[in-house]
């Protein structure tokens, strides 16, 4: 009989623990761009030190990245197309969005720029010229961050690029990586966030085309997702990273990344 009450109170032991370690973690339902950059491999550790929470991180377009948290596979979000953000928060699967840092949108190309838009500053206008010209453009194509974005900007500009998919247009339906690439093997233009060019090491003879239009402001912002939605939440863990990252000591973190000496994110969480 004693035997047998031991074993009973070292298995409550064992669950108990078992509990508190999965209460020390949780899951990040990301857009591809911030891990693409190496940002996680760079804040995670820091957070972790400090708290003991473990964050796993699933890199996923933006869209994909919704719907996995809608769906409760994910205690925090963290994407940057605000608008869907924000009709995340209104249906209830979010407690709150808060604006976490920017970067900005730009269209890389081949050095023989075949559309003429090298130095240009206007969005629309490179897109009309791209269309125009029927210069190869790669896509996203995934409904991430980017491509929503991409897609407003054409939309402005006055062209249906969807009319000439497989022609001129070619969507890849993959991550910001692997679209880069798929655009220089095929000598197209594309669209990424600063942050996953400046990382990425298959550059060849691609050049920065177009930037420093206003219209290519990249936001990202983070949400809890809600336990009233999605009861198995780590709510605690998940609010304590989402304050971090808002936080002074998390800003000054993000802004303390840099690859080749460039800044990749520049924090603009509202003061605390």
């Amino acid at each position: 009989m004693r035997k047998r009450a031991l074993g009973a109170a070292t298995l409550a032991i064992l669950l108990a623990g078992q509990a508190c370690a999965q209460d020390q973690s949780i899951i990040v339902q990301s857009t591809t761009s911030t891990a693409n950059s190496g940002l996680y491999d760079y804040l995670l550790p820091i957070f972790q030190e400090k708290t003991g929470i473990e964050v796993n991180v699933v890199a996923v377009g933006t869209g994909q990245a919704i719907r996995n948290a809608e769906n409760c596979d994910g205690d925090v979000l963290l994407v940057h197309a605000k608008p869907s953000e924000e009709k995340f928060v209104e249906a209830g699967y979010g407690t709150s969005r808060t604006d976490l840092m920017y970067n900005d949108f730009i269209i890389v190309g081949p050095e023989a720029d075949p559309a003429g838009v090298g130095g240009s500053d206007d969005v629309q206008g490179a897109l009309a010229k791209i269309a125009e010209q029927g210069a190869l453009f790669a896509s996203r194509g995934d409904d991430s961050g980017t491509h929503k974005k991409e897609m407003a900007l054409w939309s402005d500009a006055g062209v249906d690029p969807t009319a000439a998919s497989g022609d001129w247009y070619r969507e890849t339906g993959s991550g910001m990586g692997a679209t880069l690439n798929a655009a220089i093997g095929m000598g197209a233009y594309v669209m990424t966030d600063r942050a996953t060019w400046i990382s990425f090491g298959n550059k060849q003879d691609y050049q920065i085309a177009v930037q420093g239009d206003e219209d290519m402001f990249n936001q990202y912002g983070v949400i809890p997702v809600s336990p009233d939605h999605c009861p198995s939440v780590n709510t605690e863990a998940a609010q304590t990273f989402a304050d971090w990252l808002v936080s002074a000591e998390g800003q000054t973190a993000i802004a303390g990344y840099t690859v080749a000496d460039q800044q990749l994110f520049f924090p603009n969480a509202p003061s605390n």
